[in-house]
């Protein structure tokens, strides 16, 4: 290039690369990298990258300039949630998780409220924020909640000051818990300013801003923590089992992993400083910390890991005791894959082991004695496992019976279920209808059809590869995170079973012989349902009795679904003047989907074809799908949903 084109040369800006929408998912990304605890703060406010956008980043770095060190405590934890990814239905979900049964301090339903009523209505607020771009979830817990009582009028002073801070008025509604050893408040906020825009709050404000802004209140209304206050709560946490305010400031004083004692005489340190020896001193006791020489002491890499996971087993051991109410019981917590065994039992328990995210588990009094504590999947819905209710606990990590069965079966690749039945007839027991077995070995083809593992080449005719088995385990596993899988085996309770007309658990139990039936607790209660049940089965001539031997009538299951259905039919034909149109099996049936129907033998859907109406068996896919015009293919005790009525994807 001359000199003629140098002068000539011209800067000629491009397009502005952020705007938008783009512009703002990079800031909601930012900010959601805040959304962990809050307990922690990282550098100055003001001095991370990204803190000054959003509102609240000035007030940020002035809130909390009048706290000293006995100061109120307050933990707030905060989760940024996408709406666009999470799905409406997310929104909806966590309210309903934090207004559940026994959250308030009567052992009550949690009960909504916003900035000033006591009453709010929470459905008018989803549907605010249904367009809503975000939301933010706080979890207010102020270390002195009990002598502060008030927590509702606690809530709405600090929303109030949030609200100076943002410079906007805020939509909210917030729930109070009294169910833990540490009351709280649920805080769910709108993504939206008082003008309709994305409301997008700086990360220092929620890392830090918030926080002092709670502390500040708490403290004026209480007053500043007495010494006395202060030396207690760190005695407390001395010999404390999980990760503690000690252990948080004995890793900051590190250096290359090793505390000098000279280090913790600082006088910023003095107050504390009997007590962090004394925590080093037990770190030691359990083998997570060594006195390398007099004065010089290495906490382990693993301590903090091994701490948290202690607290978090603590925390299980508490829940399941309280559940369990003193009664006898080996406690213990399900992992996926350990041992390759199900548990089998009663819910007696439920509830959020992480409220933030709704992450679930369940307390299970189980047939063999024990009581089981299992996390559950995400986006589990506590709502389908009624307490009372029995299910089975599964790891996804092994291989399904049914899956290795099929590969077995194939011919040269082919699976065929009249070949199928004709084995299942040379095997089968007179309690058990092959007919049974071979329709959840379609069910489970279907379900493989669906996600392109299988295909279906003609009516009970599939094509399978040579490594179903493996690629069916690798499915589950991807389908149910977490590696656990929970079926609902009944929605009644075992008094209930005893007695109904339909197919139920206990049915299954008398078929297969009272099998692996402990001698305490739920399985000493089966095995008395068991009886109770015989009984009944007798007189309805379903079984006979010789001496202690019960024989129970060809195809029990199929005759009490048969009768059950028939029955609910009859109900439903005379509520609505419809005519009940029975299914056969293999037969496709279309209609629109009215409503379902639960029943001791399980959940049915209601379809309407204008002519008459038939039930089906239900799936919680269709759910969705309710008024809609939908297809149903029935096979054996199984169902496969399109949508329309022409043949197309199903959905089920």
């Amino acid at each position: 290039m001359n000199r003629k084109d140098d002068d000539r040369f011209r800067i000629r800006p491009g397009t502005p690369k952020q705007r938008g929408d783009a512009f703002i998912n990079k800031v909601l990304h930012q900010t959601n990298k805040a959304g962990a605890k809050l307990g922690k703060t990282v550098g100055k406010a003001g001095q991370r990258p990204g803190s000054r956008l959003g509102r609240g980043h000035v007030a940020a770095r002035f809130a909390g300039a009048s706290l000293t060190p006995n100061a109120r405590r307050v933990m707030i934890k905060a989760r940024l949630v996408n709406l666009t990814k999470a799905g409406p239905r997310s929104a909806t979900a966590h309210l309903r998780y934090i207004e559940r049964e026994g959250v308030d301090r009567q052992g009550g339903p949690g009960h909504a409220y916003g900035p000033t009523t006591d009453t709010a209505d929470t459905a008018a607020f989803e549907e605010r924020g249904r367009e809503d771009r975000h939301q933010f979830r706080f979890i207010v817990s102020p270390e002195d909640a009990e002598p502060l009582d008030a927590l509702r009028t606690y809530t709405r002073y600090l929303m109030a000051r949030m609200e100076a801070d943002l410079g906007t008025r805020l939509d909210w509604v917030a729930v109070d818990h009294w169910n833990t050893d540490n009351p709280h408040t649920h805080v769910v906020l709108r993504g939206k300013d008082d003008t309709g825009k994305d409301l997008i709050i700086s990360r220092d404000y929620i890392a830090e801003g918030m926080r002092h802004r709670a502390a500040e209140l708490a403290t004026e209304w209480l007053g500043p923590r007495t010494e006395l206050e202060i030396q207690r709560a760190m005695q407390r946490e001395v010999n404390q089992e999980r990760w503690a305010g000690l252990d948080r400031t004995l890793q900051r004083e590190a250096v290359d992993g090793l505390v000098q004692l000279e280090r913790l005489a600082v006088p910023r340190l003095q107050r504390q400083r009997q007590m962090l020896i004394g925590r080093l001193q037990h770190l030691q006791r359990m083998g997570l910390a060594t006195e390398q020489q007099p004065g010089t002491w290495a906490i382990h890499s693993e301590a903090e890991p091994t701490l948290r996971a202690m607290g978090e087993r603590g925390d299980i051991i508490r829940t399941m005791q309280r559940t369990m109410s003193g009664k006898q019981r080996e406690l213990a917590v399900f992992q996926a894959g350990e041992d390759g065994r199900a548990i089998v039992g009663r819910v007696v328990g439920k509830g959020l082991a992480d409220e933030l995210y709704d992450k679930g588990y369940l307390v299970i009094d189980g047939i063999d004695g024990k009581a089981h504590y299992v996390a559950l999947p995400p986006r589990s819905e506590l709502e389908q496992y009624p307490t009372g209710a029995v299910v089975e606990v599964k790891g996804v990590a092994d291989v399904r019976a049914a899956d290795r069965n099929i590969a077995a079966l194939a011919v040269d690749g082919v699976y065929r279920t009249d070949h199928h039945l004709a084995v299942a007839q040379g095997q089968a027991s007179p309690d058990r209808d092959p007919r049974d077995v071979v329709a959840t070995h379609v069910r489970r083809l279907e379900a493989l059809r669906r996600v392109g593992i299988v295909e279906r080449v003609a009516e009970s005719v599939w094509r399978v590869p040579d490594d179903l088995a493996e690629r069916g385990r690798q499915y589950d596993a991807q389908r149910l995170g977490g590696g656990v899988a929970v079926e609902l085996k009944s929605h009644l309770p075992i008094e209930r079973q005893a007695r109904v007309i339909g197919a139920t658990w206990l049915d299954q139990q008398l078929i297969d012989g009272g099998k692996g039936l402990g001698d305490l607790g739920f399985g000493s209660e089966v095995k008395d349902a068991l009886q109770q049940r015989a009984n009944i089965l007798t007189e309805q001539g379903l079984a006979e009795r010789h001496g202690q031997r019960v024989v129970l009538a060809r195809n029990l299951l199929a005759t009490l679904r048969g009768r059950e259905l028939a029955k609910a039919a009859q109900d439903i034909a005379t509520e609505t003047g419809l005519e009940y149109l029975p299914v056969a099996d293999g037969q496709r049936v279309a209609g629109v989907y009215r409503r379902s129907v639960m029943l001791a033998s399980g959940r049915y859907a209601v379809l309407d074809d204008g002519m008459g109406f038939s039930l089906v068996p239900w799936k919680p896919v269709i759910e969705q799908r309710l008024g809609q015009q939908l297809v149903a293919t029935v096979r054996g005790g199984g169902v496969s949903w399109e949508i329309g009525r022409k043949r197309g994807p199903a959905i089920s």
